[in-house]
């Protein structure tokens, strides 16, 4: 396994600037351009895949967390929560809310080394006998929320030829989808009540007062169809209701993200003489 800390001569505990500083010295010494050692082509890969995980403070947290394995096709595994069982799906319940802290990370593969050297100095080679590549052509499309989740086939022009072009489950707002000689930008409308964090979604399901108290059987929609959960007697407002692997899948893989369900506990504006009377029953009794 690859210790890109190693890779880079840096400590665990570098700053920014000073990641940034080893970054440009490997990346000049090791450059195919300028050197010309057997394994120098070997060399600058690594040295490219250590500075876009390290540079990266969400790349570089999972990284210090689960080591290289963490950005092998599938991602790391989805952690394990206390929770229950009600229908065909595993849920865990949560008083702090929900969401990944790995959202929007690409748990794929690396970008092009000579893109990311070209970024960092400019676009320009500091190699004056450096051919610079051709750039890319970039596309914009634009998908609606069901579209971007469950993936899509579509008809487009490209390059003055009509394409149908096939958009993967997961995409979301931002990514670049590479084709064979064209680069496609994706624009993701939101949903008027899910909410994405990554791969997760968020979803504020409003119960009453009643209910929060006694607990009781709710429906909830989920991007595939909607469930029926458990409330827990003496929910408290904004608790998260985790179902796993009821999120959004990852682009080309097997995995999904999570649904939360966070409880709003609905208190009506006006209450009727009975009804305020029994509050005060329960109040005393409370």
């Amino acid at each position: 396994m690859s210790d890109y800390y190693e890779i880079l001569g840096v400590s665990k505990k570098a700053t920014a600037p000073e990641i940034k500083t080893a970054y440009r010295k490997q990346a000049l010494k090791w450059h195919p351009d300028r050197n010309k050692s057997v394994d120098a082509s070997t060399k600058f890969k690594e040295i490219n895949k250590a500075f876009e995980v390290l540079s990266d403070p969400k790349k570089k947290e999972m990284y210090d967390q689960y080591g290289e394995a963490a950005f092998s096709r599938g991602g790391p595994g989805a952690g394990q929560q206390a929770g229950g069982n009600y229908g065909p799906f595993t849920y865990s319940y949560s008083s702090s809310g929900g969401g990944s802290p790995f959202e929007n990370v690409d748990f794929g593969g690396f970008s092009d080394p000579f893109e990311i050297f070209e970024q960092f100095f400019g676009f320009q080679s500091p190699f004056s006998g450096r051919r610079q590549k051709a750039r890319r052509e970039i596309y914009e499309i634009q998908l609606t929320f069901d579209e971007a989740v469950h993936g899509v086939e579509k008809e487009t022009v490209i390059k003055g030829d009509r394409k149908t072009i096939k958009i993967p489950a997961g995409v979301d707002n931002g990514n670049r989808i590479r084709f064979s000689d064209f680069d496609l930008q994706v624009s993701v409308r939101s949903h008027s009540f899910f909410k994405r964090e990554g791969q997760d979604i968020i979803l504020e399901k409003e119960i009453s007062y009643p209910t929060a108290i006694i607990g009781g059987v709710v429906e909830v929609p989920t991007i595939d169809k909607p469930v029926k959960l458990k409330v827990r007697p003496g929910t408290k407002h904004g608790t998260a209701l985790r179902l796993k692997a009821q999120g959004i899948p990852y682009p080309n893989s097997s995995r999904r993200g999570d649904q939360y369900v966070v409880f709003k506990i609905h208190i009506p504006d006006r209450v009727s003489g009975k009804a305020k009377k029994l509050l005060e029953e329960l109040e005393v009794e409370l």
